[in-house]
């Protein structure tokens, strides 16, 4: 494989949905230049408007857009993987790496469909991805090398943040940073709703709501420091935070949120095994 970005050639297989926001973010960032990269789509009129809007090859043809590649980003439905890698087995030398973010689909499963010791990072992304402020949690397969995990982060990182995990924690992934974002709107949707009922204005309360989300998760981030102790930095004794914490203590929240993602992490397992 080769091992700078400027010999890098990528190919999206299956370009919806997060495969779009991926080539929007190579480009964005500078990642890759639109020569670099290869996409495939269902159909021809929709390969045409994507090349035109992007300025990249895009084709229906899986095999070639895999030929011409070294890494190859599997962006189809969980229950197409298989079939896909079958359709690119000619293509799959052993300098190759497929990156899958096709949810609860194993990186065994991958490898034994192309029938020889493949490299194979499976990813679980967020959709937060589409503004740059996504996060990526992967996991190498059995004939990774280093140097490609460090590639599939590379490519994640142009829409957010990476992390690396073992594959048994991908489903507990799925609960938490897969499900988390609708998790968190349920929350800004209430803090705003909390504002109009004490006579903000709507879109007011909603920036409010939604920047105070923002800025808490950025202090996480980039301070280090424990949420609890962020938390205790606004709560001043005998003051309206506790008053506040008090009640959302009594109404079950915290509780509430660690059975959220417990459930989802329960279902993404029950998928993984159907």
């Amino acid at each position: 494989m080769t091992s700078t970005n400027a010999e890098l050639r990528v190919a999206v297989l299956g370009t919806g949905k997060m495969g779009g926001i991926l080539l929007q973010g190579f480009l964005k960032a500078g990642f890759l230049k639109p020569e670099q990269i290869f996409a495939t789509v269902a159909h021809e009129a929709r390969a045409q408007a994507l090349s035109s809007q992007l300025g990249i090859t895009v084709t229906t043809d899986n095999l070639e857009a895999a030929q011409k590649a070294d890494v190859i980003l599997l962006g189809v439905k969980p229950f197409q993987i298989a079939d896909v890698v079958h359709q690119i087995k000619p293509a799959l030398t052993s300098g190759k790496l497929l990156v899958s973010f096709a949810a609860s689909v194993k990186t065994r499963a991958i490898e034994d469909a192309a029938g020889a010791e493949i490299a194979v990072v499976r990813a679980m992304p967020n959709t937060p991805s589409m503004v740059g402020a996504g996060i990526a949690a992967l996991c190498r397969g059995r004939f990774v090398r280093d140097e490609q995990l460090h590639i599939a982060e590379q490519i994640f990182a142009t829409v957010g943040r990476t992390v690396v995990v073992d594959e048994k924690h991908m489903d507990a992934v799925t609960g938490l940073s897969g499900s988390g974002p609708a998790f968190l709107y349920i929350i800004i949707e209430a803090l705003a709703e909390a504002g109009v009922n004490v006579g903000l204005p709507r879109d007011i309360a909603t920036q409010l709501a939604a920047q105070t989300t923002y800025g808490a998760a950025k202090m996480v981030l980039e301070t280090g420091s424990h949420p609890a102790l962020l938390k205790d930095e606004v709560t001043t004794p005998a003051g309206c935070t506790v008053d506040g914490i008090l009640e959302l203590e009594e109404g079950g929240l915290r509780v509430t949120l660690i059975k959220a993602v417990k459930r989802a992490t329960q279902r993404a397992r029950e998928l993984a095994n159907s």
